[in-house]
C-alpha cells in the first residue's frame, strides 16, 4: 500500500515544558507530513519500538486510556484511508489533500471541539444564554472525564451511565442532571444533523432521561393578594422585589430575563408588545389597571430605547446578560425574604410568578388554547404537561364538591 500511518514523537518540536508532541505521520507515494494527536510527553515516557505511552508517564490518572485514545485516532485515520481507497480516490489526493480529509474528520468526532464552535457561534449570533448552558456543561464534562479529549463514539450508554452515578454521588438532583443529559443531548442531535457523526453512534435510543416530581410552585390566589396588599417603602430593599414578581404575574407570566430586556418601545397604547427571548414568539397583551400602576413608577422621564426596570446596567450585550444573571440570583434571594414579610409557606421564586399565572388562569375557566396562547407555548401538549400538577387545597375543594349530597 502507497499510503500509511505510524503514531510518533515529533522531536523537532519541544515545547516549554521538554514536552514533545504525539504525533501521526503520514506517508503517502514516498511524500510525508503529520498533524497532532493533540498528547505532548516527555521523551523518557515514549515507548518509540511499541509506539506508545510508557506507564511512567504521570500526566494522567490512566496512561492505558491515553494510550488507547491515541490508538482510537490512528484506528479512524486508517478507516477514513481504507474507504478513500475503496472509493477510488485516494490515489488522486496529493498528501495535503489526504491530511485535511483525515484532520477534518478527526476533529468533527471530538465533543469538546463540535461544542467549543457550537459556543462560538450561539456568542456570535449574540445567544448567551445557550452560551452559558453549553459552556457550563462542559466544564461539568471535563471534569467527570479527564482525558484531553471525548469523541461521540466514547459519549456512549455506558459513559452516560457512569456520569448519572458521577452526578448522583455527589448529592445532586436528577432534574439537576436532566439539564445536563438535555444539553448533550441537543448537541448530539446538532452533530448527526450536520453529518459529523453516524445516527448509530446515538446514546439516547438505549439511555432515558431521568426526571423526579418537583416541589409544586403555583401560589394560591389568597398568597398573590398577600403580595399584592403588602406595602413598601420604595427605598425598602423588597420593593422592586415585590414590582417584580407582580409585573411578571401580570404579564402573562413574563420571565425576569424577558422583564430585564423589556424596552420602554414595547409599551404603547396600552398594550406591552415584545418578542420571547427564549423562542422568539411574540406577545401582545393589554395592560390591567393593577399592572398599570406598577409600570407607572418605571417608565417615567425615559427614552424609547430604555429598559424599563433597573435590572441592566452594562451597554455590551455579553455584560448585559452578567447583568441578568447577577439580578435574578439577588431577585431569587429577596424573594425568600418577601414570602416570610407576606407569611408565605410556599418557596418563591423567579418562576413562580410564571405557574401561579397558569394556575390561576386554569382555575378561572380559562380554555387551555388561551393559556397555551398566554404562555407562548407553541401546542396544547406542552401546556397540558406544564399543568400537569395543581396545588393540594386546590384537589381538596375538587374533592369536597364530589361529596354526594
Amino acid at each position: 500500500m502507497n499510503t500509511s500511518l505510524v503514531l510518533t514523537l515529533d522531536m523537532r518540536r519541544a515545547k516549554k515544558d521538554g514536552s514533545f508532541p504525539v504525533i501521526i505521520r503520514i506517508s503517502h507515494y514516498n511524500r510525508s507530513t503529520s498533524y497532532s494527536t493533540g498528547i505532548s510527553v516527555l521523551e523518557k515516557d515514549w515507548d518509540f519500538d511499541k509506539k506508545i505511552i510508557r506507564k511512567s508517564y504521570t500526566g494522567t490518572s490512566s496512561v492505558t486510556r491515553l494510550n488507547n485514545f491515541l490508538i482510537k485516532q490512528k484506528v479512524t485515520a486508517t478507516d477514513i484511508i481504507n474507504l478513500l481507497k475503496e472509493e477510488d480516490k485516494l490515489r488522486f489526493m496529493s498528501i495535503t489533500q489526504l491530511k485535511n480529509e483525515l484532520t477534518k474528520k478527526n476533529q468533527s468526532h471530538s465533543f469538546y471541539v463540535f461544542t467549543d464552535k457550537l459556543i462560538a457561534d450561539f456568542k456570535e449570533t449574540e445567544r448567551f444564554g445557550n452560551a452559558k448552558a453549553y459552556s457550563t456543561l462542559l466544564g461539568v464534562i471535563k471534569g467527570f472525564h479527564t482525558s484531553k479529549d471525548l469523541t461521540f463514539e466514547e459519549l456512549n450508554y455506558d459513559f452516560l451511565n457512569r456520569f448519572e452515578n458521577y452526578h448522583l454521588a455527589k448529592d445532586n438532583t436528577y432534574n439537576g442532571l436532566a439539564v445536563y443529559m438535555r444539553t448533550i443531548r441537543a448537541i448530539y442531535n446538532k452533530a448527526i444533523k450536520t453529518e459529523l457523526i453516524d445516527k448509530k453512534h446515538y446514546p439516547f435510543d438505549k439511555y432515558k432521561i431521568k426526571t423526579t416530581p418537583t416541589e409544586k410552585r403555583a401560589l394560591s390566589s389568597k398568597d398573590i393578594k398577600k403580595i399584592l396588599k403588602f406595602s413598601l417603602n420604595e427605598n425598602n430593599q423588597l420593593y422592586h422585589t415585590r414590582n417584580y414578581f407582580l409585573a411578571s404575574y401580570l404579564m402573562c407570566g413574563m420571565s425576569f430575563i424577558d422583564m430585564a430586556f423589556l424596552t420602554i418601545d414595547k409599551i404603547k397604547n396600552g398594550r406591552v408588545r415584545y418578542r420571547r427571548l427564549k423562542t422568539s414568539k411574540i406577545y401582545d397583551f393589554v395592560i390591567s389597571n393593577q399592572l398599570e400602576q406598577i409600570l407607572e413608577y418605571y417608565v417615567s422621564d425615559k427614552k424609547n430605547s430604555d429598559f424599563v426596570f433597573p435590572i441592566i446596567k452594562r451597554e455590551e450585550l455579553e455584560l448585559q446578560y452578567k447583568d441578568v444573571e447577577w439580578a435574578r440570583k439577588t431577585y431569587n434571594k429577596n424573594l425568600i425574604k418577601l414570602a416570610e414579610k407576606c407569611k408565605i409557606n410556599s418557596r418563591l421564586t423567579s418562576y413562580v410568578s410564571r405557574h401561579s399565572f397558569a394556575t390561576e388562569a386554569l382555575l378561572n375557566d380559562i380554555p387551555l388554547s388561551a393559556i397555551s396562547q398566554m404562555l407562548g407555548h407553541s401546542s396544547l401538549t406542552t401546556t397540558q404537561i406544564y399543568l400537569k400538577s395543581l396545588p393540594n387545597n386546590i384537589m381538596d375543594e375538587y374533592m369536597n364538591k364530589m361529596q354526594i349530597k
